[in-house]
């Protein structure tokens, strides 16, 4: 018996946790997703939190508080270095703390607190590690850094593969006529070229607002007032020194209207654009499949590859049905989080917090989406024979220049002649070409009407697609 034995021994390599997950993720496609790991995951989370705990720590050393000198460049150098050595014992020790204490934000202050142990200078400085800060100020920035960096450094450049792939596609076939369905019936030529472009103008506009989506953050204590701060010393600038923390050593936009949580609108901002972007690329998932179905499209055979378990003959699009089926489960997600993040009762509940975790769940169907989607693209080859068929076998799709142009020259009830033509039956070339013969319109353009074909009848449909 012939089975794919290479294959089915890097089956047998895959670790027993991945049989194990209770999300896809983490189990089926955890490879086509690994890419979001190191920013999104629980221990990018830590990471994160350790690199502002230790900006805002640097920071108040260079205040000028008399019980916190500046630090030395050695001290500094130390501090950075625990972030750029942070790997996955450190976090296991992160976890260990968290274990006893309950609380997350307090086992990275302690983890800290261990850290500097040893080394006299920040071991001095060791209870200005989270001073004055409510576990939000950390949450909150590491966040707006997390999400930045998987939208940055992964989800723009998988757009972008898309985008271009689409492009492509879309100049290569800017000539190529094919019949349009409206209401899923023989409609107005296009080309094929010219309906790609329609989606990579769309995912253009939608990639460049998600790309602008400002990441904001506060640092302003417990209820948003820096309570804590002016209370140790009242006359410290600390909204100025906060700004600076977030703007300058973060990177992010300051925000100083917030209650203990920054009111996260921005993410929802986040969140609805990526979402629209998804809800443009299961719109061309379902054409796509659309135009398999219909056999506009071939796809590519993969060696070893089985469509069905019964049905040998069956090459499914199933890229597209893989896509469209993450993009769904990724929009509940996105949607929920940009309606809820939003919503906090008074000064603060922890309902965002759990919310907040899945974050990596709905980037990653994003992603996993995304991938389906150019895997089935890179599948499509053009069956010009299909098309053109297609189009010979719709001539009636030409009443609609040919009772245009009646009406120029004010033939009597050109929209009703051509439907009690062609309505509901369909014609034949010749037919129509004996009902243009006895038009009363200038020869010259009943012989332009007689030259005209389903094929040639495309408008600005190539211009446009070379434009794009």
């Amino acid at each position: 018996m012939n089975t794919p034995s290479a294959a089915i021994e890097t089956a047998h390599a895959v670790h027993d946790f991945a049989l194990e997950a209770l999300s896809p993720l983490d189990g089926r496609y955890a490879a086509k997703v690994h890419a979001l790991r190191p920013l999104l995951s629980e221990s990018a989370f830590v990471r994160h939190r350790i690199r502002v705990e230790i900006e805002w720590l640097v920071a108040l050393s260079d205040l000028g508080l008399p019980e916190l000198p500046p630090f030395s460049a050695q001290a500094r150098e130390r501090l950075r270095g625990i972030v750029q050595t942070f790997g996955a014992a450190q976090a296991t020790r992160v976890k260990a703390i968290e274990a006893v204490t309950n609380h997350d934000v307090k086992a990275v202050e302690y983890f800290l607190k261990e850290c500097v142990q040893g080394d006299a200078e920040l071991e001095a400085a060791s209870e200005f590690i989270h001073f004055a800060c409510t576990s939000e100020d950390i949450n909150n920035t590491s966040h707006a850094l997390m999400f930045r960096a998987a939208r940055d450094e992964v989800m723009l450049p998988a757009l972008d593969a898309i985008v271009t792939t689409l492009r492509t596609m879309a100049h290569a076939h800017a000539h190529r006529p094919m019949l349009s369905r409206t209401h899923g019936q023989p409609a107005t030529p296009s080309t094929l070229g010219k309906e790609v472009a329609n989606v990579v103008a769309r995912l253009k506009h939608a990639r460049e607002r998600l790309a602008v989506v400002k990441p904001r953050a506060k640092m302003n204590g417990a209820v948003g007032n820096f309570n804590a701060h002016l209370s140790a010393y009242p006359e410290v600038d600390w909204e100025g020194f906060a700004r600076g923390v977030v703007e300058r050593a973060l990177g992010l936009e300051f925000n100083p209207w917030t209650i203990q949580i920054e009111p996260h609108d921005w993410m929802a901002e986040l969140f609805d654009a990526m979402a629209r972007v998804n809800t443009i690329l299961l719109d061309l998932d379902r054409d796509i499949w659309g135009y398999v179905s219909l056999g506009y499209f071939k796809q590519r055979l993969k060696a070893g590859e089985i469509g069905s378990s019964t049905m040998p003959h069956k090459v499914n699009p199933i890229d597209f049905e893989n896509s469209e089926g993450n993009l769904g489960i990724a929009n509940a997600l996105l949607r929920h989080l940009s309606d809820k993040l939003p919503v906090s009762r008074w000064q603060r509940d922890l309902t965002d917090s759990t919310v907040l975790r899945n974050v990596g769940v709905a980037f990653g169907h994003t992603l996993l989406a995304w991938d389906a989607c150019l895997r089935g693209l890179g599948k499509l080859e053009v069956d010009e024979m299909r098309l053109a068929q297609d189009l010979d076998a719709c001539w009636e799709v030409l009443a609609e220049p040919i009772q245009t142009v009646m009406r120029r020259y004010g033939v009597p009830n050109p929209y009703e002649q051509l439907k009690e033509l062609t309505r509901g039956k369909g014609i034949s070339a010749e037919a129509l070409a004996t009902f243009v013969d006895a038009l009363p319109i200038p020869p010259a353009e009943r012989e332009r009407l007689r030259g005209m074909t389903p094929a040639s009848y495309i408008g600005k449909a190539a211009e446009l697609a070379l434009r794009v």
